[in-house]
């Protein structure tokens, strides 16, 4: 098919600029990609240019633009185009994410069974604890949090476990290049009450929100974490306070704190010990 037919055709004409800006060799690239990635012996340049139904010239801007992040290589004697490194080490970071959700599944719906409240993993983004696996509590009233949102790491019990055992200097910093804003009337947002609630959080094993994120609500979290003992998720339990008062919050924090233990061993991590350094 020439050029000239596939301009017909509906594809657009001109530079990239010109018909959708970079957003549109974005995606093109990314189209690339997928192709390249389920052809382990590589595809040629007129192959891949029939097969994103693009010029010649097209496909081979694009590519020696992923060549030169790192995502393609070409081979040189037959030409063929294969998939690069740096594309290994991103897909190979989504399996390991992939592998720490599949596995904590089993462990969220037990918990759910046992506390009749509603499950919960979530990991660090930024500043953000971002919410990626949950098992719905079954009661009428309970808390439900759609996956992907987030929420202030310093006004969450996922967030506040996943910053207690953070490294010293990097929370620091975190800390201190993000604006810590007050979420309900209990959020702690002051610095030195929030290295306070740190210590608590480390010596006792567990992570609690008290109405900190949403009023009416409670929370007991608790990390897992990777072979260094640096959190690599945390995983939590939350209610209505009429279901979840005090006492049994301390409760379920132990049972919480056993489980993301149990999950961290199955994956190879380790546990530190507990205490306020």
């Amino acid at each position: 098919m020439s050029e000239v037919k596939r301009r017909s055709a509906g594809r657009p004409a001109g530079t990239a600029k010109a018909s959708g800006g970079h957003s549109q060799s974005l995606v093109r690239g990314l189209k690339l990609l997928e192709h390249i990635s389920v052809s382990p012996m590589g595809l040629s340049l007129s192959e891949l240019a029939d097969m994103a139904e693009l010029a010649p010239s097209t496909t081979h801007r694009l590519l020696q633009a992923l060549q030169s992040q790192g995502f393609v290589t070409q081979e040189n004697e037959q030409g063929l185009w294969r998939i690069d490194v740096k594309t290994f080490r991103i897909g190979n970071s989504f399996l390991e994410a992939r592998d720490f959700i599949a596995t904590s599944r089993p462990y969220l719906r037990r918990l759910t069974g046992e506390t009749g409240e509603t499950a919960n993993l979530g990991i660090r983004d930024g500043a953000t604890a971002v919410f990626l696996a949950q098992h719905e509590s079954p009661q009428m009233m309970r808390m439900i949090t759609r996956l992907g949102s987030r929420a202030p790491l310093h006004a969450s019990g996922v967030g506040k476990a996943l910053l207690a055992w953070m490294p010293d200097d990097e929370r620091a910093r975190l800390l201190q290049e993000h604006e810590l804003t007050r979420v309900t009337d209990n959020t702690l947002y002051a610095p030195d009450a929030l290295e306070e609630e740190m210590a608590r959080i480390r010596a006792q094993g567990f992570a609690c929100d008290r109405e900190e994120h949403a009023i009416g609500l409670h929370c007991v979290a608790a990390c897992v974490h990777d072979e260094r003992g640096t959190p690599l998720a945390a995983i939590s339990v939350s209610g209505p306070m009429a279901r979840i008062p005090e006492a049994r919050l301390i409760e379920l924090g132990g049972r919480v704190q056993n489980t993301a233990a149990e999950i961290t061993a199955q994956l190879g991590g380790r546990v530190p010990r507990q205490d306020s350094r």
